[in-house]
């Protein structure tokens, strides 16, 4: 039997980050002279002085007439002086008329001022008649002049070391004439995603196998840190394979970076690996945090290697808590750009004391302009997870929980934070991604985040004022109407507002021929029957659940018995192509969704019922320009043929995009 890894002694990230810099002191790696039309995003390696003056020469601020000043004064509208106009100075000339008491010379903006002149009169303020120019007000000396090097003098400093490149210092680069720069040497870092599973995008994948996304993720935090990525390899976990690509990672690179083989796994070979090839081998192995656990840190033989977790969001933060200003320091970018923030916690957040936390969130603006930090749900191995979050809330191990609207700091995961457009918080349904693609069309740069929760969850976001709208379909069993009588329960009755969407035929997804020969809910609870729940707080949860009740009252039995006899009713899934997706690759026999996602992926359908899927929208926002445009577009006659057309069980109507309460 292959030994089994144990971790060793789990650190704190303060004691791992001891550790580190006890065996790697990062610094810049030196500098080169580059281009300026290839620096941008580089760093200044030396100060920079300018060699000229800027401007050259004395130069006009403004289109009009070089002059003397004292020629001007006491010129007003209605007593206006005049001088004799003895020539015209165009940009890039060297002026060849001398400017006398008593006259002056056309200039353009930007062209040199000739000798005499000490002051420019606007165009706007005189009157060109042959050789003869009424000035209607006065100007000082020195007036729409922009002296020489009254921008940047010689031997002034234009730029100082550690100055990131952008659009502004590389004009002003060219503004004092050089055509090259010297710049700190991007780090060079090798990007080793690990596993069997693995399959690079774009090619073939098989059941049980999943594209890489830690290694294009990791490639681009490592350019954004301001390293450059010098081998990009997926490695199987095999020791021959993996020792191999690190190999080529330490031959080629400054610093090495892998994901994957870290944990205690039977297969996970990266810390023998690294502890066989130069000292002193593995530092670290095992971080006291939650994500990244499994976190490695090696020197070897002078280099770097960081281990980071397999899963995308650990992986991500554990590379910006350690890695990323490892790499910055290295490019000689000084860390002036702000990557945190302040926000307050959307919703009270439970932890588990004894390990510190990292938790992901989406940050979303309320009505104030003010940050709320919303917690991502899904865990570190979900894509959702990384894509969906701007950055995590660091928990200490001794806090168990953030109560709703507490203060906290969030790290980002990039220096640029974008807030969304529109926020939408409640039940999935495709319809809406079509609705978005629908108003992308005219609107390319709108930004738009989806956070699927339920219609519960849509409710109670609504009812916190943490979203612009809500998707819901929830069933109120008393009255057997959809999502009105939940403006009462919610207390939005006078704050928000039901804008009717569509029919959706809810139903249960089966296999293609549906080979179970499954009719309706009851079936479920047959023995060989297996069956894949949506979350709770769902409306098809609370759909499914009003149907067993009635069947329940219909048997003479309890809900809890027949939940009993339902093989999988506890596994939940957040989204209807997540049932679909089951169902499909034989992992449940069915599942409780909309006809839309069986239609998609080439499943059967045994429709249950129909239901109104509605948007619940603040009225303060019903002004809110991105929450207008989704409206015109919802009752737009394209959308709804759209809709029709793309989705087969999503059925508009005539009360499309109307407020009904």
């Amino acid at each position: 039997m292959t030994e089994r890894k144990i971790f060793r002694t789990l650190l704190n990230l303060e004691e791992a980050r001891k550790r580190i810099l006890e065996h790697f002191s990062p610094a810049p790696l030196g500098s080169e002279e580059i281009p300026l039309e290839m620096a941008l995003g580089r760093v200044i390696a030396d100060d920079v002085c300018a060699p000229i003056d800027v401007p050259g020469f004395d130069r006009a601020s403004m289109d009009g007439y070089a002059i003397r000043a004292s020629d001007t004064f006491g010129a007003e509208e209605r007593n206006p002086l005049k001088v004799k106009v003895v020539g015209a100075v165009e940009t890039g000339e060297n002026p060849q008329v001398q400017i006398e008491a008593g006259q002056a010379a056309e200039i353009s903006t930007g062209a040199a001022i000739p000798r005499g002149a000490d002051a420019v009169v606007m165009v706007e303020y005189t009157q060109h008649s042959e050789n003869e120019l009424k000035i209607f007000r006065a100007v000082n000396p020195g007036e729409n002049i922009m002296a020489a090097g009254s921008d940047l003098m010689a031997g002034e400093h234009a730029l100082r070391k550690g100055q990131k490149l952008t659009p502004k210092e590389l004009g002003v680069l060219s503004a004092i004439g050089l055509a090259k720069v010297k710049v700190h040497r991007k780090p060079r870092v090798a990007v080793i995603s690990s596993g069997n599973e693995l399959v690079p995008p774009g090619g073939h994948l098989t059941y049980g196998k999943i594209y890489d996304i830690n290694s294009t993720i990791i490639a681009a935090a490592v350019a954004e840190s301001g390293g450059e990525v010098t081998l990009q390899a997926v490695a199987q976990d095999t020791e021959e394979d993996l020792n191999q690509k690190i190999e080529a990672g330490l031959e080629r690179a400054d610093l090495v970076l892998t994901s994957g083989s870290t944990s205690a796994g039977v297969g996970d070979l990266l810390y023998r690996i690294l502890d066989s090839h130069g000292q002193p081998g593995v530092i670290v192995h095992g971080l006291a945090v939650k994500p990244g656990k499994p976190t490695i840190f090696a020197m070897i033989n002078g280099k770097p290697v960081f281990g980071l977790p397999g899963y995308p969001t650990s992986a991500l933060t554990i590379y910006t808590l350690l890695v990323h200003p490892a790499i910055a320091t290295m490019a000689g970018i000084q860390e002036s750009e702000q990557r945190t923030t302040h926000a307050r916690c959307a919703s009270k957040v439970h932890s588990a004391r004894g390990r510190r936390e990292f938790l992901p969130v989406h940050l979303i603006q309320d009505e104030t302009g003010s940050l709320l930090a919303y917690p991502t749900t899904e865990g570190s191995g979900a894509i959702t997870s990384l894509s969906m979050a701007d950055g995590f809330i660091d928990i200490p191990e001794n806090i168990q929980f953030i109560e709703e609207r507490e203060s906290v700091d969030v790290q980002l995961f990039s220096s640029r934070l974008i807030p969304s457009d529109l926020v939408i918080i409640g039940s999935h349904c495709i319809g809406l991604d079509i609705l978005l693609d629908h108003i992308r069309r005219t609107s390319p740069n709108l930004q738009a985040k989806i956070i699927n929760v339920g219609s519960t969850g849509g409710f109670n976001a609504i009812r916190r004022g943490e979203a612009d709208l809500a998707g819901v379909h929830l069933l109120d069993e008393t009255s057997g109407e959809y999502n009105l009588p939940f403006l009462e329960k919610y207390g939005l009755r006078e704050k928000a507002v039901i804008v009717r969407g569509y029919v959706r035929q809810q139903g249960l997804i089966v296999a293609k021929g549906n080979p179970k020969g499954i009719k309706g809910i009851e079936d479920l609870l047959r023995s060989d029957i297996a069956f894949m729940n949506r979350n709770r707080g769902s409306g098809t949860r609370v759909l499914l659940d009003l149907g067993l009740k009635r069947t329940a009252r219909e048997q003479n039995t309890t809900m809890e018995k027949l939940v009993s006899k339902i093989r999988g009713y506890e596994t939940e899934a957040k989204s209807h192509s997540a049932i679909a997706s089951a169902v499909l690759y034989g992992k449940v026999d069915a599942g409780l969704g909309i006809r839309t996602a069986a239609e998609m992926y080439g499943l059967d359908f045994v429709p249950v019922t129909e239901e109104r899927y509605d948007l619940l929208i603040l009225k303060r926002r019903l002004e809110k320009d991105p929450v207008k445009r989704l409206l015109d577009a919802l009752r737009s006659d394209e959308f709804k043929a759209e809709l029709k057309k793309r989705t087969p069980g999503l059925v508009p109507s005539q009360e499309t995009g109307m407020i009904v309460n």
